[in-house]
């Protein structure tokens, strides 16, 4: 069938409803089949067994979708069959039943289950506007989406993708920076995600104002959509970013702890800010410089008065062990003599009117162009342009503004962008603005200083901005309620791919009280981002900021961060290679748990796959926790508790409730405080009882640079295998000797005196230990005492370091 001959034709009347209709035609390919009715053309493509693409138009010809998918259809086997009333496609994972008389789509797992189904509407349109409907299954939940305020499970709320730069949002206020038109259901049958990949704004509707259907639709353009299914949450997850990409794996020091502030100025403060976290012994790598490091906010400019030196001034922070991220606006002054205004204008790289007028608009600078980043030859340029930052040393960057945001908030449609090539206008190019300019800021990081891995935060994107930048979920409020918040956003990001992400600490807007920037600093420090951030005429908000007892909380939580740093690099390793979350919303690991949705639990969540975090509110001092099914340790004393059910825990203010699992093993080092600086050389590894068994990968390299893409890593599988008491250190890969010289053995709720370690029997060793370091007792009334917490007895060896391998046995 030619597609372009069989042209469908839109309904006399394009105010009212009308559907796919009839199949009259259709015929099979290589990776699927393609068809038409008299209206509408179709084309399923199968890209994997649990991927089949389905795309609807009444367009000619499908409209290409160049952002973001990058993983082509493999070749994949299925089988095709056709009765008088359906057509049926099965891979090894699915089994989809087409309706030849309405294009009604049915997904099937490979039992027979009932995964997804249309409505009797199925694909329709109202003009230009596609939806697509769906019944909602037995006990259904809706998950993901993203940036999206709200419950874990979205069902009977609607969103909008339409990316908005929202000040001070409220906790259930959408649509916000970033757009992720990708979510998950889950049922009683099983578990399946959708990504609608359409860059118009579009509408998820979970159940809002009707009992029907739930629905998914777009202003314009195709419906164009990707049915995921395998057998468990994980791994839909690492389809979607098999589909759409992974992050590339970050410098280190871009999971330290980072300072930032609008803004630090002059260069004194900037010093000061610095010296005061190595005087208070307060790990930290990273200092911001927001926009008034500009002269009079303009990009790829400093501010002459108040930076005199840039250079020497960031070599002298890189000697404290800081790097610097700066931010860049895409608001570019429509000034005469600024050159990068006049480059831009010269070289047609701005976004224009139809009739070719350079468009323009209010920001910081005052009226304003917009470079048109969906045009190759734009993101040539800002990665040139980038050179005036790398030369004076800067790190990292941080793409804000970009959704893109403007004075008045209400951008005119009619404005074009390239788009590859193609042709867009404001409707189609927005939500794909933030990403393109996050992807200008890598290529041109990239481009720069090819030996360095670049560092790109961005307020604005859309799905596949995990392979360009991390993201932090913008202007949010010093508030109890925006710290729970935040912590819902980023789980739901994790749930869609973006797995490098975090909140700002302690609050952009307004003003923190002591015990909440305590509070939001021990939740940061098991986020995958972690920044505090507060803004101009607000006061310091440092964590030295809030008095001695604060201080002294936040540098317990910054030091257990910094000595976590073994697992969580890998972690991140894993993640680029899985694309699975850091921050796991439980319904990862435990979707069928109806406990898990509850309001009283959606915000816990598993970090780096070992630590259960329970966030609560900093003026509780006793919360209940759901601990899910398995065995579970309260991190600070080893309490034992099973799960399956709610358990109340007393939360002084020095004590997060954070859970092991049994079974579970992580590693951690010495303190240090910047992440360049060296350890004392022993990797301590800690292994929790239980009755099921796990798998972490240990994985070092570098910290910098792409030759860890080359084989200089070094990588090891460590499993515990309860059921025959066992540990294996597997034998190291990769051509990197390992940063450790020892292994510290900590065995928790262990009972063996002694063990074997490849086949020679150890005698085990019993001291005390604590995870958080005392408080200091600045108030001596007994009832102004803090509690303090110790492992007793625990049960440690120490051994060399070996790449072979080490077997341990006997752990009892």
């Amino acid at each position: 069938m030619n597609a372009t001959s069989t042209a469908a034709k839109t309904s006399k009347n394009s105010a009212r409803n009308s559907t796919f209709g009839e199949i009259l035609e259709w015929k099979s390919n290589r990776t699927g089949l393609e068809g038409r009715s008299k209206r509408s053309i179709f084309k399923i493509t199968v890209y994997q067994d649990g991927i089949i693409r389905v795309q609807a138009s009444r367009m000619e010809n499908f409209e290409p979708n160049p952002y973001s998918v990058v993983s082509s259809p493999e070749q994949t086997a299925f089988k095709l069959e056709e009765s008088q009333e359906k057509l049926i496609l099965k891979t090894n994972l699915l089994k989809l039943e087409i309706d030849l008389a309405s294009f009604r789509l049915s997904f099937y797992d490979q039992s027979g289950k009932l995964l997804n189904q249309d409505d009797s509407l199925g694909i329709s349109w109202i003009g230009t506007e596609v939806s697509n409907y769906k019944e909602v299954q037995l006990n259904e939940k809706f998950l993901g989406l993203g940036e999206k305020t709200g419950n874990l499970n979205r069902f009977g709320k609607a969103y909008t993708n339409w990316n908005t730069d929202y000040f001070a949002y409220g906790v259930g206020d959408d649509p916000l920076y970033m757009s992720i038109p990708f979510f998950l259901g889950v049922h009683d049958q099983g578990a399946y995600g959708i990504f609608f990949d359409n860059t118009h704004k579009t509408v998820f509707n979970f159940g809002a104002s009707t009992n029907r259907f739930i629905y998914y639709s777009a202003e314009d353009g195709d419906m164009d959509y990707y049915f995921i299914h395998q057998p468990s949450m994980a791994e839909i997850i690492s389809a979607y970013t098999w589909l759409t990409g992974r992050m590339q794996m970050p410098p280190k020091w871009a999971l330290g702890f980072q300072q930032c502030r609008y803004s630090y100025y002059p260069e004194s403060e900037v010093y000061a800010v610095a010296q005061g976290f190595r005087d208070k012994k307060m790990p930290a790598d990273v200092i911001y410089l927001d926009i008034h490091h500009m002269e009079a906010y303009k990009v790829f400019t400093f501010d002459g008065e108040k930076f005199p030196n840039p250079k020497a001034m960031i070599a002298r922070l890189k000697e404290k062990g800081f790097k610097v991220v700066v931010i860049m606006d895409p608001g570019i002054k429509t000034q005469k003599g600024y050159r990068p205004y006049e480059e831009g204008l010269e070289n047609g790289l701005f976004v224009n009117y139809p009739d070719g007028k350079t468009y323009e608009a209010q920001v910081w600078p005052g009226w304003c162009a917009f470079p048109d980043f969906t045009k190759a030859e734009t993101r040539t340029w800002w990665a040139e342009e980038m050179a005036f930052y790398t030369e004076a040393g800067v790190d990292g960057f941080w793409t804000d503004m970009n959704e893109p945001a403007s004075w008045g908030q209400f951008t005119p449609n009619l404005i074009e962008f390239d788009y590859e090539g193609e042709g867009a206008s404001h409707r189609k190019a927005r939500n794909i603005y933030g990403m393109q300019m996050a992807r200008s800021a890598q290529e041109g990081s990239a481009f720069q200083n090819p030996e360095k891995r670049p560092f790109v935060l961005t307020r604005s994107g859309f799905a596949g901005i995990q392979r360009y930048a991390a993201a932090w979920t913008g202007d949010n409020v010093a508030s109890e309620e925006h710290m729970l918040a935040g912590i819902r956003l980023v789980n739901s990001l994790g749930l869609s791919g973006v797995s490098f992400a975090g909140y700002d600490v302690g609050g952009f807007a307004g003003e923190a009280s002591k015990s909440l920037f305590a509070r939001w600093m021990s939740i940061g420090a098991f986020a995958p981002f972690y920044r505090a951030h507060s803004m101009i005429n607000t006061n310091d908000s440092e964590p030295w900021a809030f008095g001695e007892e604060v201080e002294e909380i936040s540098r317990n939580y910054m030091k257990l961060r910094y000595k976590l740093l073994p697992t969580i690099y890998s972690k991140f390793y894993s993640s680029s290679i899985t694309g699975l979350p850091i921050s796991a919303s439980l319904a990862v690991a435990y979707s069928q748990d109806e406990m898990i949705y509850q309001s009283a639990y959606q915000n816990e969540y598993l970090f780096c796959d070992a630590f259960l975090v329970a966030p609560v509110e900093s003026h509780k001092e006793i919360t209940k926790v759901y601990l899910p099914q398995g065995k579970w340790y309260y991190l600070y004393s080893d309490q034992k508790h099973q799960g399956n059910k709610v358990i109340y825990q007393d939360c002084p203010l020095n004590y997060l409730p954070i859970y092991v699992k049994g079974g579970q093993v992580f590693t951690m080092q010495s303190d240090i405080t910047h992440t360049e600086e060296n350890t004392d050389g022993i990797l301590s590894i800690h292994v929790y009882q239980g009755e099921t068994g796990s798998e972490f990968i240990h994985y070092e390299d570098a910290g910098e640079g792409l030759n860890y893409l080359e084989g200089d890593f070094h990588q090891r599988k460590i499993h515990y295998k309860p059921e025959q008491q066992l540990l294996i250190l597997e034998e190291a890969t990769g051509s990197r000797k390992s940063d450790f010289h020892t292994i510290r053995l900590f065995l928790h709720s262990f009972e063996s005196d002694s063990i074997e370690v490849n086949g020679e029997k150890e005698a085990l060793q019993t001291r005390n230990y604590a995870f958080l370091e005392r408080l200091t007792e600045f108030d001596p009334l007994p009832e102004h005492n803090h509690p303090y917490f110790e492992i007793t007895n625990l049960r440690i060896l120490e051994l060399p370091y070996t790449s072979e391998e080490i077997v341990i046995t006997s752990l009892i």
